[in-house]
């Protein structure tokens, strides 16, 4: 995983809720246990259609709706994502699984108030080429331009092996000796 502490991008939205992981890669290219490739299938059922998508080629951070990840429990969505490029999704919700497995997986999800989503929404829309400033650090979401800022809520030990750019083993790993130090004391 990468270390993800900042990220200045600009962004792709999509403005829908409810958007289920076969949505974001439908089930027929889920025979393979790589990682890599999915990307070009991400939201393949949506292309040549009028969704409400703001594109950004080369942007690494979504902004959408509510409930984004519901539905099945799909790994490959996560990775489908990454391997278009995003390393930040921002929604007012998210599936639960989708949730953990995105974090798992080193893909940042914010949750942000309705309002805030429908704000940079309109922000977006107004300049298409808005640059977004993700402090993880500081739990921060700041529009470059306007320098807007929103704060957002992240479970410290998650945070951590984010920005170390670890999972949780490799978190673990690199802590072992504090461990060991730990378990001695107890």
């Amino acid at each position: 995983m990468k270390p993800l502490a900042k990220i200045i991008s600009r962004v792709i939205v999509v403005e829908a809720e409810n958007v289920d992981t076969d949505q974001i890669i439908p089930a027929r290219f889920l025979k393979t246990t790589s990682k890599d490739g999915l990307g070009k299938y991400l939201f393949y059922n949506w292309k040549n259609k009028d969704t409400g998508i703001v594109q950004n080629k080369g942007a690494a951070i979504l902004i959408t709706r509510n409930n984004f990840g519901c539905g099945s429990s799909r790994e490959h969505a996560v990775w489908a994502l990454m391997d278009y490029g995003f390393r930040v999704i921002i929604s007012s919700g998210f599936g639960d699984i989708f949730y953990n497995n995105c974090l798992k997986n080193g893909l940042l999800c914010i949750k942000l108030k309705e309002s805030e989503i429908k704000e940079l929404f309109g922000i977006i829309k107004k300049n298409p080429n808005t640059f977004i400033k993700i402090n993880l650090e500081s739990q921060t979401v700041a529009i470059v331009d306007n320098k807007k800022i929103f704060h957002f809520e992240i479970d410290p030990f998650r945070k951590s092996y984010l920005i170390m750019g670890v999972d949780e083993l490799g978190y673990i790993l690199a802590n072992e000796d504090k461990i060991t130090v730990y378990e001695k004391n107890i």
